[in-house]
């Protein structure tokens, strides 16, 4: 077994037999939650380094991570999975499953780091602020200048 999830309030464990899982209300999903409010693909689960993701897949009412919406986000021992409004608390070792050393970063964080220069990265770039715009002179007619509305009716 990969892990379980615990549901809130109560009930019965729900045992992650596989790396990859389909939740949703479709009795061909691997994970089936017989509920109104859950999409019949509502979310994916996989297992990779001996850590669970979930993917959402297009849900009417969404998948949370300890109560934030997510599009794919690494779930860690212990952190609530919401599938529409049913929380599950996920269980497991990363260890147990092949995890070696540290948790892998945030997409979010891989992203920022993606999207900086390399000196901005080392600390040696600062991001300079832009000049203050130039104030203009509407009664100046020269290039480049505003004009004035109806300036030639005067």
């Amino acid at each position: 077994m990969l892990g379980c999830l615990i549901p809130h309030g109560g009930g019965d464990p729900i045992p992650l037999l596989k790396n990859s899982l389909i939740v949703g209300r479709s009795e061909s999903c691997d994970v089936v939650l017989r509920f109104p409010n859950v999409s019949s693909r509502h979310c994916q689960l996989n297992c990779d380094g001996g850590y669970w993701y979930v993917t959402d897949l297009d849900s009417s009412n969404g998948t949370k991570v300890n109560g934030n919406r997510v599009l794919r986000k690494r779930i860690g021992p212990g952190d609530k999975l919401s599938v529409a409004k049913h929380e599950y608390e996920l269980q497991y070792s990363p260890v147990d499953i092949g995890a070696i050393g540290p948790p892998p970063p945030e997409e979010d964080e891989v992203a920022q780091i993606m999207n900086a220069s390399l000196l901005q990265r080392a600390g040696l770039q600062r991001s300079r602020p832009e000049p203050p715009a130039r104030r203009r002179d509407i009664r100046d007619s020269r290039a480049g200048q505003m004009k004035r509305p109806n300036a030639n009716d005067d």
